[in-house]
Order: C-alpha cells, then sequence, then structure tokens
C-alpha cells in the first residue's frame, strides 16, 4: 500500500498533548466539525496509543490518514473526507446512527 505524501503545512491542529485516546478523539472530533473536505490536520498526540488509534479511527470514519509527521513533537496528519461517516458526540468511537424518519400524521 502506498502511503499518501504528507503535506508540509496543516491547515488545522489539534493539541491533544497529555490527553489519553478517548479525551483525543473527543477533541478531535469537537475541532473539526465544520472544517472542509480536504483539510490537513496535524494531530499533536504524546499518548503512544495514538499511532494505533488514529488510524483506526480514521478507518472508522472514513477520514484518510496519512501517518507520522518527522519531527521533535509526536504528530500525526489526517486529511478529512467529504463521505466521512460521523461519529457519536459522546462516543467518538462510534458511528453515529442515523436518524428515524419522523412519523407520519394520520
Amino acid at each position: 500500500m502506498i502511503q499518501p505524501s504528507l503535506p508540509a503545512e496543516a491547515d488545522l491542529t489539534v493539541d491533544g498533548t497529555g490527553l489519553l485516546c478517548v479525551t483525543l478523539l473527543l477533541r478531535l472530533r469537537g475541532q473539526i466539525e465544520g472544517a472542509p473536505p480536504g483539510t490537513v490536520v496535524h494531530v499533536i498526540a504524546t499518548d503512544p496509543a495514538a499511532a494505533l488509534d488514529l488510524p483506526a479511527w480514521c478507518h472508522l470514519t472514513g477520514h484518510t490518514y496519512l501517518g507520522p509527521v518527522p519531527g521533535e513533537q509526536p504528530v500525526h496528519a489526517l486529511r478529512l473526507t467529504a463521505d466521512a461517516h460521523p461519529t457519536r458526540p459522546d462516543a467518538p468511537w462510534h458511528r453515529a446512527q442515523p436518524r428515524s424518519p419522523e412519523p407520519e400524521d394520520e
């Protein structure tokens, strides 16, 4: 599998320094809300599990995981996609359930 090239600059940076997986994903989910497709996001993540959690979350949502960004800080890059699956606000590791149609009045 060919890894997409890493962009030098981020359109958005999410600072997850000191946050563990769940809290990091909650912050990430909140900060990317409303960002347009194609936005490159750099996530600063000191949790060692982030190297596994972020690619898995991207797989779940449909965003593109670009990989670790070389440098002194632990940073991971991802690109937002137009057809991403939304996640639950309280549980970003679960896809949001589609809304049921409103019952019709009889």
